[in-house]
């Protein structure tokens, strides 16, 4: 158990480390634009976060929400929530603007649930006998009442939007914790975005250019489709491979996905090459 921990902490720590290597890797101008971005999300999660603790009536609707869910819906939760604190850190430190996939959207039950959840968890890090499985609603309310004030308090003093941001990354490297801690594990194949194929545009192709997937010839003149990578394919090759992988077949580049988790990680793969190069957007 001990190791284990252990090894969660060593993940968590790589995770910040990661991100504030892209961080540094930006201009103060793309830093601060991304300060007040991360900083609003953060108000928002915070002012959520206090109408729950604050209502005895949300409150229990959101803890028979998260009780109610599997183990499998609980990683999505906390997938999709992730994602929202990647996505502002991703597009501003590779100058890309694409908008969050719809799967990672949060209804307010489901925002409720994984806001409450990470609260619970940070309590159980803290103090693991914190809260009696046979204590009321609330019960528990008080002293997750009593836990947030004090965190709150704790940080009030240092103020500004990179407090925040600092705060953001934390909250990310805890829910790549929970998530491998869960069992949740990257490397599996998933489709590219139906909007991000739509969007590739077409190219008129050169002489004696081959397509990677059919190893034909493309004719001179004739459309074929050009990946973001600028290796050009036969669009009636392209579409059928990306119903099935959103990776380009000569170099893995990474088109956006509908699938969380295939999302997190063409975002973290992107931090990762912006932080070794270290170069600004």
């Amino acid at each position: 158990m001990e190791e284990e921990e252990e090894q969660q902490g060593s993940d968590e720590e790589q995770t910040i480390t990661v991100i504030m290597a892209a961080l540094s890797a930006l201009s103060p101008p793309h830093l601060l634009r991304l300060s007040h971005s991360i900083s609003a999300l953060f108000l928002r999660h915070h002012r959520r976060l206090s109408s729950l603790l604050s209502s005895p009536s949300l409150f229990s609707l959101a803890l028979l929400r998260l009780r109610s869910l599997s183990l499998p819906s609980k990683s999505l939760l906390l997938a999709r929530h992730l994602l929202s604190s990647l996505v502002p850190v991703a597009v501003v430190a590779t100058a890309a603007t694409p908008p969050p996939p719809s799967s990672t959207l949060l209804r307010l039950p489901d925002y409720d649930a994984v806001l409450l959840l990470l609260l619970l968890c940070e309590l159980h890090h803290y103090d693991p006998h914190a809260l009696s499985p046979a204590a009321s609603h609330s019960e528990w309310r008080a002293i997750l009442c009593r836990y947030y004030s004090d965190s709150i308090l704790s940080v009030s003093g240092i103020g500004g939007p990179g407090a925040s941001l600092i705060l953001c990354i934390q909250a990310a490297a805890r829910c790549r914790r929970l998530l491998g801690a869960m069992g949740c594990k990257a490397g599996r194949a998933v489709a590219a975005s139906p909007a991000a194929v739509v969007a590739l545009p077409s190219v008129a192709a050169g002489g004696g250019v081959e397509c990677a997937i059919c190893r034909e010839e493309m004719w001179e003149g004739r459309d074929v489709c050009e990946l973001p990578c600028q290796h050009l394919f036969h669009w009636s090759c392209i579409l059928p491979w990306a119903r099935k992988r959103n990776t380009c077949p000569c170099c893995r580049f990474q088109l956006p996905s509908d699938d969380v988790f295939g999302e997190i990680e063409r975002l973290w793969e992107a931090l990762v090459k912006i932080g070794g190069r270290g170069d600004c957007t």
